[in-house]
């Protein structure tokens, strides 16, 4: 099976990493890492990453997985990562994204009457490429699987195994990773977060949200015009 992530300059390495670690265990899995070049790759923390492969010469993938992170906004009116997304998605069994990777898939138009789920702080913004918006931490709708921010990933990858395998396979490999988490604070959510600190993180954002609702605002006007697609059928189980 072909696993492929997307990389991109300044992404948030745990939306890749997190559900990498969780994948390239599954039965018979191949993991592409793919770049426009195979120069290392910055995340939005500084550590590089290295491409496996480019989006020219990347091969048709079984679960296509687009991570988020600050430069998504840089790709939101990408036409080769766009088209790429939308070239691969079109054979690809499971199209899939954690945190604002599923920007990326609106923008190409991937979502469009789907459910899917986001970081918390851009969830609202999925509306804007005709896809549903639902306060889940992990969203299955048809052949699209979204996850929402960043630890979210790993929850992600466990039920996309669930998904694509089956649900012996998913206990495995979370038994495997030892991944039953009891976090030291209930701090993790706008529900769970003191009014204090989820007002600090509102303003810490606020410039960079501006930025990011601006691009995708573009983004879904370039889409305005553009044909309604057909929800693709549900993806067949892939058994080893």
């Amino acid at each position: 099976m072909n696993i492929g992530f997307l990389l991109f300059p300044r992404l948030t390495q745990l939306d890749l990493t997190g559900p990498c670690e969780v994948l390239a265990r599954a039965p018979g899995a191949r993991i592409h890492t793919i770049w426009k070049s195979l120069d290392p790759v910055p995340s939005d923390r500084g550590l590089k990453l290295v491409p496996t492969t480019t989006m020219a010469e990347c091969p048709q993938l079984d679960i296509l997985c687009v991570p988020g992170g600050p430069g998504q906004v840089d790709l939101m009116e990408d036409d080769e990562t766009l088209d790429f997304l939308r070239r691969q998605a079109a054979q690809a069994k499971w199209v899939t994204s954690v945190c604002t990777g599923s920007l990326l898939l609106g923008a190409a138009g991937l979502l469009k009457g789907y459910q899917a789920t986001c970081h918390w702080a851009s969830r609202d913004q999925l509306a804007l490429f005709g896809a549903e918006a639902v306060e889940m931490r992990v969203v299955t709708d048809r052949n699209r699987v979204t996850g929402a921010g960043v630890t979210a990933g790993i929850d992600f990858a466990l039920q996309l195994v669930a998904n694509a395998f089956d649900e012996h396979t998913a206990h495995a490999i979370q038994l495997a990773l030892e991944y039953e988490p009891t976090p030291p604070f209930w701090s993790g959510t706008p529900q769970h977060a003191s009014a204090e600190i989820l007002e600090e993180a509102r303003q810490k954002m606020a410039v960079f949200m501006a930025k990011r609702l601006a691009a995708s605002e573009r983004a879904a006007a370039r889409l305005k015009d553009e044909p309604k697609a057909e929800p693709s059928a549900p993806a067949e189980p892939w058994l080893d």
